[in-house]
């Protein structure tokens, strides 16, 4: 995996008239403006200093000094802060196919991602332990749980009974899974889905065991049932209706609840231009004939924007999640919550820092002292426009540059 990730530095700081910084090797990053993703103000014409992949110095520009000889960056009109952190993914299960999942993440600037249920083969598994030092950082729910959805894939547990949900729960626990994952949905009628009394064991079980739970819904009522059964998150908003006082009163009550919203399809023409230079012709081809109107999921959509904006309003931590398996889904979700009101600030943050707590990285999702070198710079700000993220100069993995020539 390290030549496919770092195969491009020596053609990048080519460009810019440097040598390409190696594993290890310190680096100024200076003049640069620097979100630090914990939503305070940011530091313009900055500086970071990285060493042995770490940050060891970040400030004003005249203020921090640069190690004796260190490679030193000119970041002048660049912004820099955090890469990002996708909540809630399901990607690829064999190596070749996760290892090359996680690549294209890289290449977006995503640097952990997590797996919400569909963990089966034993690779995913060994990733998880091993976490490589060139490659996004990989958490995991291992195999979700529901009730039986013939005609859907059986990745998850399918469980009918108290007994089984206890067991599956368990048996994730050995596993050294991060969160247990549930979906309580009927999928448009379809099938009879986990009802409180089989859910409510299966959040009390994961607590007893040191996890947390978090839960796939649509509907509001199954939102505050979940909520009254102490779950620790949803993998989803409400989708089916605007959320009303009684779940806002359910909320207020839990000041440790965490959203991933994944807001899903806006139901509008978007701007994808911007992934024509990244994307094969075939591979941009596809995402442009996918993209088009549904009036349909526009209004759900909508019913999403708004539920999240109250949330927020109300101090509810967002952390930014996906679904799905494509890479550069966290920069388009990103869009869709500053739509739905959110600030970019906010937003950044729910992809940066507040992403890392929910995972429980504490070397990471800021750019601060001690921290993990994993950085993303832009060549825009997107403070200014939450689109800027797509403008990406360069990727750092533990003070790395990724190889973006091409796309993995």
């Amino acid at each position: 995996m390290t030549g496919r990730f770092l195969g491009a530095a020596i053609t990048l700081f080519a460009m810019l008239g440097l040598v390409a910084p190696a594993a290890g090797q310190t680096l100024v990053l200076e003049g640069g403006r620097i979100i630090i993703g914990d939503g305070s103000a940011p530091i313009e014409n900055g500086a970071v200093v990285v060493e042995n992949g770490k940050i060891t110095q970040v400030g004003l520009a005249a203020s921090v000094k640069a190690p004796a000889g260190a490679m030193r960056i000119n970041a002048r009109g660049k912004t820099i802060l955090p890469t990002l952190i996708d909540t809630h993914t399901h990607p690829g299960q064999t190596k070749e196919d996760l290892d090359r999942d996680l690549a294209r993440r890289a290449y977006f600037g995503i640097s952990a991602v997590m797996s919400l249920g569909i963990d089966t083969d034993a690779y995913p598994y060994q990733l998880r332990a091993a976490q490589p030092a060139d490659s996004p950082r990989y958490f995991m729910a291992g195999r979700g749980i529901t009730t039986p959805e013939p005609g859907r894939g059986q990745e998850p547990y399918w469980i009918s009974s108290v007994a089984e949900g206890i067991g599956a729960v368990r048996e994730s626990a050995a596993r050294n899974v991060d969160i247990i994952k549930i979906w309580v949905d009927s999928r448009n009628g379809q099938y009879n889905k986990l009802s409180p009394d089989l859910y409510g064991p299966i959040i009390a079980e994961a607590h007893k065991n040191n996890l947390r739970a978090t839960a796939h819904i649509y509907d509001l009522a199954d939102a505050k049932g979940l909520l009254r059964a102490n779950v620790d998150a949803f993998a989803h908003g409400v989708r089916d209706t605007d959320v009303d006082d009684e779940f806002m009163a359910l909320l207020a009550q839990r000041p440790d609840f965490v959203l991933n919203p994944n807001m899903g399809s806006r139901g509008a023409v978007a701007d994808v231009s911007w992934l024509r230079s990244s994307l094969p012709a075939a591979d941009y081809e596809k995402v442009e004939a996918a993209n088009t109107a549904n009036p349909r999921a526009a209004e759900l959509h909508a019913i999403q924007a708004r539920n999240l904006k109250k949330m927020s309003d109300a101090g509810v931590t967002i952390v930014m999640g996906t679904d799905g398996n494509t890479p550069y889904a966290p920069h388009f979700e990103m869009e869709d919550m500053v739509l739905a009101g959110l600030t970019p600030m906010k937003v950044l943050v729910s992809a940066t820092g507040d992403a890392a707590k929910f995972l429980r990285i504490p070397d990471a999702g800021t750019i601060a002292a001690g921290k993990t070198a994993d950085i993303l710079v832009l060549d825009g700000n997107p403070l200014e426009d939450i689109k800027n993220t797509r403008r990406i100069n360069t990727v750092y993995l533990k003070g790395v540059p990724v190889d973006r020539k091409s796309y993995p």
